[in-house]
């Protein structure tokens, strides 16, 4: 057999990996955000995800718009049946939104973080501060200093948990504003960057999996049984509409019934009455002289003496 017949035979015997693919769905830690959903994921094994990592907006997991540009990092650490656990490993300020705060005649100030929480996480934390104006380089020092015993104080008085609150929400950014602004005027501090270099003490806080699995079924039920009932009284409404219309019917049959022989009595009295108006005068006159009544006048009055 030729070197190409082999190789086409071989490429139809390998099977699609696609087709030994299956769906997994992402969860966010279980504290503090309670197993929420991220997102899907392929894989053929479930070997194959430990230590992926997933990207979302913060927006998109909290709500909060104005974090539009901070994007939030997990590392998926176990895989349980069709669902995926991760944990928060840092977050990322896109360099679009930083680019957008540097201008001229301001002052930048940059560092890099080292700090050990107090549950024994190893946490790597990059802030920058932007003054409002140009700024001497002792005073980017001291500043530098403020900023970086801030953060280390915030550090060591609280738990890996405690931290991811306060860098997503804003916290730590306000202390350390607080900390600098006493030297120079400050436009912007935030917290670009953090880092999750060796995890720690692993406290179980929160739902279980189970339990929230319990809570989505129970939604899902929910939803389902209230469609169901909008459902029945639509079909209520329906038949009710259904079974009121023929009796309306017959109602409107009885009174054309009933208002059938008044209109046949008017019918026959009106023909029993005759048409004086289209006789001539010579036999209205000879009716008028049979009725004993006078002939004289013109043919309205003889028509009113007959019709009296």
């Amino acid at each position: 057999m030729a070197k190409g017949a082999k190789a086409r035979a071989a490429a139809r015997k390998q099977r699609d990996k696609w087709k030994a693919k299956r769906w997994f769905t992402i969860r966010a830690p279980r504290n503090p955000w309670s197993f929420r959903v991220l997102g899907e994921t392929l894989a053929e094994e479930t070997d194959q995800l430990i230590g992926r990592k997933f990207e979302i907006m913060q927006n998109e997991l909290d709500g909060d718009f104005s974090k539009m540009h901070v994007k939030v990092i997990f590392r998926v650490t176990e895989a349980l049946g069709g669902d995926v656990l991760t944990e928060f490993v840092g977050h990322d300020v896109l360099k679009d939104h930083i680019r957008r705060q540097v201008r001229r005649h301001r002052g930048k100030i940059d560092d890099t973080v080292d700090v050990v929480s107090e549950d024994g996480y190893y946490i790597r934390f990059k802030p920058l501060v932007i003054s409002r104006s140009r700024i001497k380089s002792s005073q980017k020092a001291e500043m530098r200093t403020r900023a970086r015993d801030a953060i280390l104080q915030i550090g060591a008085t609280s738990t890996w948990i405690q931290l991811q609150k306060f860098v997503l929400d804003g916290t730590m950014e306000s202390k350390v504003k607080e900390a600098v602004s006493t030297i120079s005027p400050v436009r912007t501090v935030m917290i670009r960057r953090s880092q999750l270099l060796q995890s720690g003490v692993t406290v179980d806080e929160g739902p279980t999996l189970d339990e929230i699995h319990a809570e989505e079924k129970a939604a899902s039920a929910a939803s389902v049984e209230e469609v169901d009932v909008l459902a029945a009284a639509e079909a209520s409404a329906e038949l009710a509409e259904i079974s009121e219309s023929p009796v309306e019917s017959e109602t409107d049959e009885e009174a054309v019934i009933d208002s059938t022989p008044e209109e046949t009595e008017e019918e026959l009295d009106s023909s029993d009455t005759p048409d004086y108006a289209s006789l001539t005068v010579a036999e209205l006159k000879s009716l008028l002289k049979e009725a004993g009544k006078p002939v004289s006048g013109k043919k309205a009055d003889l028509v009113a003496r007959l019709q009296e």
